[in-house]
C-alpha cells in the first residue's frame, strides 16, 4: 500500500487516481475524512503532518509515500515514518532549489530536500515549475468581463499539468527511481498574454490582456494571501521573464513514455471554470 499525503490537493488528488489506475493500494491522509469525497478503493484515514503524533497509524504497514511538503510538518514525518519501516519517500518540491538563487521559495525547499536527504530513507523530488492551474486566478475576472488584469504580460513561463506532474511522481513510486531530482515544465513557453490568448480561443470569447502597476500586483497577491516573500520572488521572476523564453524540458516524456499536456489541453478540461457553457 501507497500512502498519499495532500491528497485534496491539485497533485495529490491526481498521484492518488494514477495510482488506483495502476491497480495500486491508497491510503490517503487527511485532517478531515467526513469533509472530502475520495474513490471507494481508497483507504482513508486521519492525521496531520503538522502533528507527529497523529502520523502512526496512517504509516503503519507503509513502505512508498508521497508527500507533500507542509513547512512545519517534515521532520515529524520523517522521525515517524522511519519507525514504521517506510523506504521511499516522493517529495513535491519546486524547480526554484536548482536556481543560482533560489529566492525565498527556494530555500524553503531547499531546507526540506536536506531534511529528506538526511533521513537516511531512500528519496525523489519532484521539482515544478508554475502550474497551469495557478491560472485559475483569473477565472473571476474572465467570468465577470472580457479583461483579463494583470502585471508582467509578457513574461514568459512554462506552466505544466498537475496530471503531469503527478504522472511523475507516480512513475517514480512505482519504479523505484531513487536519488532522482526531477525539475518539469509544460511542453511550451508562453506569456500570460499568449495564455490569455488560449483561454479566449477555448471558450470562444473576446478576451484581452490589461497592464497593471507594480503595487496593484502586489496588493492582488496579498489579497489573495501569498506572504510577502513571496511575493517579492515571484515579481522577481516574472521581471526576469519579460521577453525571454523558458526552456521547456523534456522530464515529462522521459520519465513517462507520454508527452506533456499543452496549455491548450488543460484549458479546454477546465473550460467550465473560465464560465465556458457545456455542450
Amino acid at each position: 500500500m501507497i500512502l498519499v499525503t495532500g491528497a485534496t490537493g491539485n497533485v495529490g488528488s491526481h498521484v492518488v487516481r494514477q495510482l488506483l489506475e495502476e491497480g495500486e493500494k491508497v491510503r490517503v491522509m487527511t485532517r478531515n475524512p467526513s469533509g472530502h469525497a475520495f474513490p471507494d478503493q481508497v483507504q482513508v484515514v486521519t492525521g496531520d503532518l503538522t502533528q507527529p503524533e497523529t502520523l502512526s497509524e496512517a504509516l503503519s504497514g507503509i513502505e512508498r509515500a508521497f508527500l507533500f511538503p507542509v513547512f512545519q510538518g517534515v521532520d515529524g514525518f520523517l522521525d515517524v515514518a522511519k519507525r514504521a519501516g517506510l523506504r521511499h519517500v516522493v517529495m513535491l518540491s519546486s524547480v526554484s532549489v536548482t536556481w543560482p538563487e533560489p529566492g525565498w521559495v527556494g530555500e524553503v525547499h531547499l531546507r526540506l530536500e536536506r531534511s529528506v536527504e538526511a533521513s537516511g530513507l531512500a528519496w525523489t523530488f519532484v521539482r515544478p515549475d508554475g502550474l497551469t492551474t495557478n491560472d485559475l486566478v483569473w477565472a473571476p475576472q474572465i467570468i465577470e468581463g472580457d479583461v483579463v488584469r494583470g502585471r508582467y504580460g509578457d513574461a514568459e513561463t512554462a506552466p505544466i499539468d498537475p496530471r503531469d506532474i503527478a504522472a511523475v511522481a507516480v512513475r517514480s513510486l512505482l519504479d523505484g527511481r531513487a536519488g532522482e531530482g526531477y525539475s518539469v515544465t509544460g511542453p511550451q513557453s508562453l506569456t500570460q498574454i499568449d495564455r490569455v490568448r488560449v483561454i479566449a480561443e477555448t471558450i470562444g470569447r473576446p478576451l484581452r490582456w490589461e497592464e497593471q502597476s507594480e503595487d496593484w500586483f502586489r496588493d492582488e497577491m496579498a489579497r489573495l494571501g501569498m506572504p510577502a516573500p513571496g511575493i517579492d520572488d515571484y515579481v522577481n521572476l516574472l521581471t526576469a521573464r519579460v521577453g525571454k523564453p523558458t526552456e521547456a524540458l523534456p522530464t515529462v516524456e522521459q520519465v513517462t513514455g507520454r508527452p506533456p499536456f499543452t496549455y491548450a489541453q488543460w484549458v479546454a478540461d477546465h473550460a467550465a471554470a473560465f464560465g465556458a457553457a457545456s455542450a
